[in-house]
């Protein structure tokens, strides 16, 4: 540079006059370059003008650094992405314990928040979730937001062309019998969800003749009786059936229903074992004797009692009484006598209990088991935790937990109920003569521990409940579930199947020894 010259550069006491001549000296060369800078640069503005005046708007700009050749392949964006994950260094920060403890002390917060906790009577506690580790797992997942979303994508209309491969490959799968569907033609059947729901050729399910025949195709998880007021327990799983089914309070609206003298309404403290799960009676299908609310209170009834009854308007009079009057015929009933307040069975009969569980597989439709009237239902706002036999044998209170409708009445030798529990991915249970019943919607659940309650008084005047003949279609679930039958019956009820056993609709349950 031309400042560094020894004639720029001179020794005094006024440096002022040293930086002016080292200016002076290198004003040419900054103006030559501010020049070539400026004259460049016009040139650069120039020449992108001419190009937009030429081509439009283009892109006359390149994302691709100066020095890379216009020829070299791009590198993709995944190798790019790869690279950032194997090459960049992980470092780890640790957390303090103060954080680590207030996440522990939140999420236990949460489970007893959610989680509504009783006890029974020795103080044990009940409708606790308990069990391994892949239990806690569960419990921590959206169960009921997942089976709503696959209810969803159930719901989504298939392509015509791709419903026949797609039906055979899950009858495949899952083992379903195509031959017995009423629709034969695949194409037919719009949604996953249609096929699930499926309807059967009639004759395909004959009615055996016996006292109680199965209501759903599926396998036997277990069945017993009752002795007393303690069932046998395996592997210490309790759980009540006050709990199960809910009890009545004193502000319970009153009915009149037509009852015969000999059905009493049951409600036992221990009842049953389902697959190894205690429970009592009261907490499975309700007790109606009032009680003060208290910690080990049983679920009761939240909102008012309304009518359910599905009233067909141009329904034939002379059929329906025709239908009603053979189903009291087969009950005994007499419509003149009341209903008797015993809450125990009558000498002479005793408490049975059958599960049954529907794989995804199985015909998803479930019937009457006997000829019965149905008074009333239970909707209880659960989980959705799976009913399979793996869960059902880890998981206590299972049947308590989930998401269930308790259908409620009696038949012949006295008290009858069917529950059918809900799953995951079946949240939606359907009741044919029931308009009012909506499963696993949004919303604010009811509080714990509380249920809806309907009843069917308009549903028969004769009966003032739902009449049911045995093997006639009730509803269904959308995929596999659980259906649980509590009954009482004649001391000499014997069970014509086994634990594990498949069964259809229509074939024989058990039935009084001759």
């Amino acid at each position: 540079m031309l400042f560094f010259k020894k004639n720029i550069l001179s020794k005094g006491t006024k440096p002022l006059r040293v930086a002016t001549r080292v200016l002076n000296a290198s004003f040419p060369t900054a103006s030559s370059a501010f020049t070539r800078c400026w004259v460049h640069g016009q040139n650069k503005t120039t020449a992108i003008l001419r190009s937009v005046r030429n081509q439009g708007f283009h892109r006359v700009y390149s994302t691709k650094g100066p020095d890379r050749d216009p020829d070299a392949e791009a590198v993709p964006l995944y190798r790019k992405l790869m690279h950032a994950w194997t090459e960049t260094p992980v470092k780890w920060y640790p957390i303090p314990v103060a954080v680590g403890a207030l996440l522990l002390v939140a999420i236990q917060y949460r489970k007893r928040s959610r989680k509504e906790v009783h006890v029974d009577e020795d103080g044990n506690e009940i409708i606790k979730l308990k069990g391994p580790w892949q239990i806690h797992v569960l419990g921590a997942l959206p169960l009921r937001n997942m089976s709503r979303l696959w209810g969803y994508l159930n719901s989504l209309e298939l392509p015509v062309w791709f419903r026949p491969y797609g039906f055979r490959l899950y009858a495949y799968a899952f083992g379903c019998n195509l031959d017995e569907i009423a629709e034969e033609n695949l194409a037919a059947y719009a949604s996953l969800g249609d096929f699930f729901y499926r309807e059967l050729k009639p004759g395909v399910r004959p009615v055996a003749d016996a006292l109680l025949v199965s209501p759903a195709d599926g396998r036997i998880l277990h069945f017993g009786t009752i002795t007393g007021r303690q069932v046998e327990q395996v592997k210490g799983i309790t759980y009540s059936l006050d709990a199960l089914l809910g009890v009545d309070r004193p502000g319970t609206p009153t009915e009149r229903p037509v009852y015969s003298a000999n059905v009493p309404v049951v409600d036992d403290r221990e009842f049953a074992n389902v697959n190894g799960i205690e429970y009592s009676l009261d907490q499975l299908l309700g007790a109606s004797v009032p009680s003060t609310p208290t910690s080990d209170s049983p679920p009761t009834k939240f909102g008012k009692q309304i009518d359910a009854s599905v009233v067909e308007p141009e329904r034939d009079l002379q059929e329906t009484l025709r239908h009603d009057a053979s189903v009291a015929a087969e009950m005994g009933v007499r419509p003149a006598l009341a209903r008797t307040p015993s809450h125990t069975p009558k000498p002479g009969n005793s408490l049975f209990f059958t599960v049954i569980y529907l794989a995804p597989g199985d015909y998803h439709r479930f019937h009457s088991p006997a000829a019965w009237v149905v008074e009333k239902r239970r909707h209880f706002v659960g989980e959705l935790f799976s009913v399979s036999p793996y869960v059902a044998k880890r998981l206590e209170n299972l049947f308590v937990l989930n998401e269930r409708v308790a259908l409620l009445g009696r038949w012949r030798h006295g008290f009858f109920s069917m529950v059918p529990v809900g799953a995951t991915n079946v949240g939606s249970i359907k009741i044919n003569f029931d308009q009012a019943l909506r499963t696993n919607v949004r919303g604010r659940p009811p509080p714990p521990g509380t249920y809806s309650e309907a009843v069917y008084s308009e549903a028969s005047p004769l009966l003032n409940g739902q009449p049911l003949v045995p093997a006639q279609e009730m509803g269904g679930f959308c995929l596999g579930s659980t259906i649980v039958l509590v009954f009482e019956a004649p001391d000499d009820f014997i069970f014509s199947v086994q634990t594990g056993q498949k069964v259809r609709v229509g074939e024989r349950l058990g039935d009084v020894g001759k």
